[in-house]
């Protein structure tokens, strides 16, 4: 998957802020005693790696991580910041409150946070869904013929949990 960039400036996010105001969950930045709940979801619904970069997200000031919360449920979280300076993600939603919008909402409060931060643009590192974020702010793949950060990343290999591979 290509690594893509987002103009924070473009006109798509303010199209992008007004679609997301309609969800209907709330989104706020974590807090620091919500931090080994936030990373053990994340691990348990997604990744050993995602939950890595959760728990980075948590070491930032402010906290570099947004969540999604409906009746004090988690249903989902957005990073910045978190594997390099100026990218976003990782993000997820729970299978069960996907199609609600809520990681519309998480994205776009993520790019605003970014850019009230001073950032210009924003990287999305291996970008999962392309067109998503291609029609949502006019998201532009970055030309690359490797994995870029993340070629030679340490991953768990499928027959021994114990050890990373590079």
């Amino acid at each position: 998957m290509p690594d893509m960039l987002v103009n924070l400036y473009a006109s798509e996010l303010s199209a992008l802020a007004k679609k997301a105001g309609s969800v209907s969950v709330g989104v706020r930045a974590a807090l620091p005693p919500e931090m080994y709940l936030v990373v053990e979801w994340v691990r348990e619904h997604f990744s050993d790696n995602w939950a890595s970069e959760v728990s980075v997200a948590f070491s930032r000031q402010p906290i570099a991580c947004l969540i999604a919360v409906e009746n004090g449920r988690l249903l989902g979280f957005a990073c910045y910041d978190t594997t390099a300076r100026g990218f976003f993600g990782p993000t997820g939603v729970s299978e069960e409150a996907r199609g609600r919008g809520i990681g519309l909402a998480l994205f776009s409060d993520c790019l605003q946070t970014m850019k009230t931060l001073g950032h210009a643009y924003a990287f999305i590192g291996d970008a999962g869904p392309v067109d998503f974020y291609r029609s949502a702010v006019g998201a532009i793949e970055i030309p690359a013929s490797d994995k870029g950060l993340y070629q030679g990343m340490l991953r768990r290999p499928k027959n021994n949990p114990e050890h990373g591979e590079i």
